[in-house]
């Protein structure tokens, strides 16, 4: 007859490894679930950059917005309205993004929001910011539409948008992340529903630019490594695969100690 104990650390054995056998599989299947989303990221930018540009107009149909699409505005800068994106690093460099609404042409409301590009951080909060290009007059913007402004994850909500903008108070306003509905009600606009990142400088209609700090335009992707979530799902499902040998030889041996014959 088998000992208590014996069969009291038998069943202990067979439920702990059971257990690391259902987590290993779970996140093994949790790696392929990340792997199949980073492969419809990758053919939602490659469907996008493969399609003919976009020239963006108060009347531009819905269906035409697709993510990572070239497009194109034409309009003029409301440059009291820019709110800089904080925490948006360079080649490990801390800076800003700097996102300005786009008058469409030929509308007194209807714009785009245009991330223009990366602005260095000071060194200190007490020297001033590198002064920002203003251009004036009708420009032609051209870039690549995104779904929304790139978000970062937030701990609290101590940078939030002004209510209404421009604010006078804080006429260049910092944030963490930006939501295209939260912008709209503080600055009364009405706003495409996409985010367009410039990628080269505005052509000028009327009149020239005002110099300013250049601006980067080298925007960050999306990771697209689906071989390596592939990978780690591989050993997950490895460790569940000797979780599982190990049950079995466990039920195995145990098995085999009911079966010997009693000696007395």
């Amino acid at each position: 007859m088998a000992r208590p104990h014996t069969i009291f650390r038998t069943l202990l054995a067979l439920l702990l490894l059971g257990i690391m056998a259902f987590v290993c599989i779970s996140l093994g299947n949790w790696q392929l679930d990340r792997a199949a989303q980073r492969i419809a990221i990758k053919q939602e930018i490659d469907t996008g950059r493969n399609s003919p540009p976009l020239h963006i107009t108060p009347s531009t149909p819905a269906q035409a917005l697709t993510p990572w699409r070239p497009a194109s505005a034409q309009g003029i800068w409301q440059h009291d309205l820019t709110v800089l994106l904080e925490n948006r690093n360079h080649q490990g460099r801390p800076g800003y993004w700097v996102a300005t609404p786009l008058i469409l042409a030929g509308t007194r409301d209807t714009a785009v929001l245009v991330l223009r590009g990366w602005l260095p951080r000071p060194a200190s909060l007490e020297q001033p910011l590198p002064p920002i290009a203003a251009p004036g007059g009708e420009q032609t913007v051209t870039g690549e539409l995104l779904a929304r402004v790139p978000r970062l994850y937030e701990l609290s909500s101590a940078t939030q948008l002004p209510t209404n903008l421009p604010d006078p108070v804080q006429p260049l306003p910092r944030v963490q992340n930006l939501a295209l509905d939260d912008y709209a009600a503080a600055t009364g606009l009405k706003f495409i529903p996409m985010v367009l990142a410039q990628t080269a400088d505005a052509a000028p209609e009327r009149n020239g630019t005002e110099p300013g700090t250049p601006l980067l335009r080298e925007w960050p992707e999306p990771s697209l490594d689906a071989d390596k979530n592939k990978g780690y799902a591989l050993q997950w499902f490895g460790f569940a695969t000797i979780a599982i040998v190990a049950c079995l030889v466990i039920i195995w041996r145990a098995l085999r100690r009911r079966g010997k014959p009693k000696t007395f």
